[in-house]
This record gives structure tokens, C-alpha cells and sequence, in this order.
């Protein structure tokens, strides 16, 4: 019934030119159903489109998540740059936690779980790649009126289970992909984060964001990404967070040729 009156009231006021004008000047008032749903079907029609791209360029499902629909447009701002999904971003500048802005289109204040997850970890004893961590809070609060989240305000309260770790990469290694996940709340409950760290056991290293997902019982309603690799401000970054490995550079090893392909040295004799 709720969501029939609400469908009511964007009807009445969908031909209205002075909603019109005002929320292409950006003045609408996102608590008015009018103005989320304008609001939802502009994201829809393009910039949703172009992260659900990049998310499958990249890979991010599967390898991160099995399954993916997103339902907030999560923007994301270093400084004072507005980072595309999938873009690259300096170490210098991804340093110091980001801003985003989380808009959810439908109405009522909700919480949130906001996750940074790198899953392109060398591992050389395993010849694979692992999970981290790099930022981890809960409990924050967010509705379609109020949109900014300064990762660096909630990371001195209550909220944070992992502070920022800034993204780095080995000399040597591939592109590190940073993924941000916004989770909602189930219900809309507030979680412990005294007793989710000891559930937890939360590391740096091997996080998996399946098992968060399901620990915190949390649903992936937006998501965001952007791309690192080396550069010439990367050691400085390291040191600064005392982080090893600055001094190690990565090589790929040589392929064994098989033995069927070696040439005999009779054959040269």
C-alpha cells in the first residue's frame, strides 16, 4: 500500500516543469519520492551502466562476489577528485582516506557496513594471489538526504574495525584492483564492534568478504573501484604507513621448457 501511494505521488508530480528545472539544477529534495525516482532513473540510464561494465572487465564477479545488482550510486572522492570506477589513482593521492557519497533511493535512514577490499595480493610461497583488507566500519548511518561519508571522521569513532590502509603495490606486481563495498544492515540493526572484531579475528591479510558478508548478515547494495599500481611516490607511501617490501622488486620466473620440447645435446655432437 505504501509503495502504491508512493507510486501515486511520482505520477502526480512527474509532468511538473518546475520539478523539472529545479532537479536538473540540482535542487531537488531527495526526501520527495519525485525527485529519488528521477534521481534513480538518471543513474540507471548511464552511469550505472558504465560501473556494471568495469565490474565485468575487471572481473569482480566471480572472483570477489558471486553475484551483483546494485541499488546506490556510491561516488568516490580523493582530495578533491572524483575517481571513475576503475580508475587509477596515485599512491600519494589514495594516501589519506577517501570521501564517498552514498545515494540510496529509497526512503527512510538506514546503516550501513562500508568495506575496501584489495584481492590481488602477490603470495610467492603459493604462486597465487590473496585478499586484504584496507578499511572496515560499520554501523554508519546514511539516507537519501544525507549522502557523505568521510572514511577519515568515522575511522576515529566507535565505527572502525580496520582503520585505512593505504593501497600499495610491489614493484613488479600487476595492478592492484580496491574494491568498496557498501553493505546494508539487516533491519537496520546496529552491529558490536568490540565483539565482531573477536568474531572476527579481523587481518590485514587473507579477508575474505564472502564470509563478512554472511557473518555480519549484511546486503552488497553499492559498490566502487579503483586501480593502483607502482610509482615513483609508492616507497614513501610504505614507509610512512610501515609497510614492508618497498625494497622488493617482483619477477616473473622463466618457464621450465617440458621435457618433450628440450633439445638433446647428441644432436649438436
Amino acid at each position: 500500500m505504501q509503495k502504491h501511494l508512493e507510486d501515486l505521488k511520482i505520477l502526480a508530480d512527474i509532468n511538473d516543469p518546475v520539478i523539472k528545472k529545479r532537479f536538473e539544477d540540482g535542487q531537488g529534495d531527495m526526501d520527495r519520492p519525485i525527485y529519488r525516482y528521477l534521481a534513480d532513473r538518471q543513474w540507471r540510464q548511464q552511469r550505472r551502466l558504465i560501473l556494471l561494465q568495469r565490474i565485468n572487465q575487471m572481473h569482480i564477479v566471480p572472483d570477489m562476489v558471486p553475484y551483483l545488482d546494485p541499488t546506490a550510486e556510491v561516488r568516490l572522492i580523493f582530495g578533491r577528485r572524483d575517481v571513475h570506477p576503475g580508475d587509477f589513482v596515485e599512491s600519494q593521492n589514495s594516501e589519506m582516506p577517501p570521501r564517498l557519497s552514498i545515494q540510496v533511493f529509497d526512503k527512510g535512514e538506514r546503516l550501513v557496513s562500508i568495506v575496501v577490499v584489495d584481492p590481488d595480493v602477490p603470495n610467492t610461497e603459493t604462486d597465487s594471489f590473496d585478499s586484504r583488507c584496507h578499511f572496515f566500519a560499520v554501523n554508519v548511518p546514511i539516507s537519501p538526504s544525507s549522502t557523505s561519508v568521510s572514511l577519515a571522521r568515522i575511522a576515529d569513532g566507535s565505527h572502525t574495525i580496520r582503520p585505512w590502509l593505504p593501497p600499495h603495490a610491489q614493484k613488479g606486481s600487476p595492478y592492484h584492483r580496491l574494491v568498496v563495498f557498501v553493505l546494508e544492515q539487516k533491519d537496520g540493526e546496529s552491529l558490536d564492534t568490540q565483539a565482531l572484531k573477536r568474531m572476527m579475528g579481523i587481518q590485514a591479510a587473507q579477508f575474505n568478504i564472502r564470509s563478512c558478508m554472511d557473518k555480519i548478515h549484511g546486503k552488497l547494495v553499492g559498490i566502487h573501484l579503483f586501480r593502483t599500481k607502482w610509482d615513483d611516490g609508492m616507497a614513501g607511501v610504505m614507509q610512512r604507513a610501515n609497510i614492508a617490501g618497498a625494497d622488493i622488486e617482483l619477477k616473473r620466473m622463466k618457464p621450465e621448457k617440458l621435457p618433450y620440447k628440450k633439445k638433446k645435446s647428441e644432436r649438436y655432437r
